[in-house]
């Protein structure tokens, strides 16, 4: 499963983030004994509370894509969300169109490793872990960061979500 192309493609994303800031802390991808689809399923393999896992959601924003790096503790409030941005409809994309944009399938959805840049709003509250875990391009593959570590891999805009 290391070799998964998502995978790959996840690790070179922050090891390319880490040559371009030189700061010599690239997280490491680990896959886990078993796919965790789910924020709680992947709080439970790791022992850590659900709001630290960063759960990337996919929106159809009036048909363009945006990211959404939520902490797996709540929902995202997607018509909040959508009046701040500006946005007429705001809904969790389709299978189809999660993989068209970023490659990956839902339930192992990265914040980076895309084919492309995709917009992306990572939630507050997820600042207030120490450690966060996000998904490493597939369903069993996930890695450690920071809040600020988040923010810079992916270009990310700080945004309360719920």
């Amino acid at each position: 499963m290391q070799s998964h192309p998502n995978v790959q493609a996840v690790q070179r994303a922050l090891d390319d983030a880490d040559a371009r800031d030189g700061s010599g802390a690239a997280s490491q991808v680990r896959l886990l004994p078993v796919a965790a689809h789910t924020a709680a399923a992947a709080a439970d393999a790791l022992g850590v509370d659900v709001g630290a896992i960063a759960n990337s959601l996919v929106f159809d924003a009036d048909g363009t894509p945006l990211l959404v790096l939520t902490s797996g503790a709540h929902r995202v409030d997607a018509a909040g969300l959508a009046a701040r941005l500006g946005v007429t409809h705001l809904r969790r994309a389709t299978p189809d169109f999660v993989r068209e944009h970023t490659g990956q399938v839902i339930g192992g959805v990265a914040p980076v490793g895309h084919p492309g840049p995709l917009r992306t709003l990572v939630d507050t509250a997820l600042a207030g872990h120490a450690e966060v875990w996000a998904a490493g391009g597939v369903p069993q593959a996930v890695f450690p960061t920071t809040y600020p570590e988040l923010l810079r891999v992916t270009g990310g805009t700080p945004a309360e979500v719920a």
